[in-house]
């Protein structure tokens, strides 16, 4: 699996705030139904319920927010660079602003699992984050994170 399966480069959004979690959900959303038709209510309601088991901030600013829905037919991801940190309650408790949100078919098993372990693994990097960080332009970012899964693949 590679982030250029995942990825549009539609579904790559730097924000320049978000006022809080539930917020950030809704942009999350909104950009998954203009990039891939996904019904941003919908995703709004499966995210916040998968995010009430747990939350999904991994630590050093980095939250990964997933879903599994009906209607989808792949993994799909939406990326959001946010200018200022939110609180996120991530397991370090530090802000996010590096948001890689996933959304899968209800029975997409072990695809969902294999493309979280491909996005966790990779915003594990700090430097590779801090590359991220630098550079707030959706089609640079989109190059960015496309081509180093390709590299890291390699």
């Amino acid at each position: 699996m590679k982030f250029a399966d995942l990825l549009n480069s539609k579904a790559v959004k730097a924000v320049t705030t978000a006022s809080s979690k539930k917020r950030l959900m809704h942009d999350i959303a909104d950009l998954a139904e203009s990039a891939y038709g996904i019904s941003a209510s919908r995703a709004v309601e499966a995210l916040l319920e998968r995010e009430s088991l747990g939350p999904t901030g991994v630590g050093h600013g980095v939250a990964l927010p997933h879903a599994r829905l009906d209607g989808v037919n792949a993994v799909v991801g939406v990326f959001i660079l946010l200018e200022k940190p939110i609180d996120f309650d991530a397991i370090d408790r530090q802000p996010v602003d590096v948001i890689f949100a996933l959304f899968a078919p209800e029975d997409a098993g072990v695809e969902h699992l294999k493309a979280l372990a491909l996005v966790s693994r990779t915003l594990r990097d700090q430097s590779f984050c801090a590359k991220l960080r630098a550079n707030p332009d959706p089609s640079t970012l989109h190059t960015i994170i496309t081509e180093a899964a390709t590299v890291q693949a390699a």
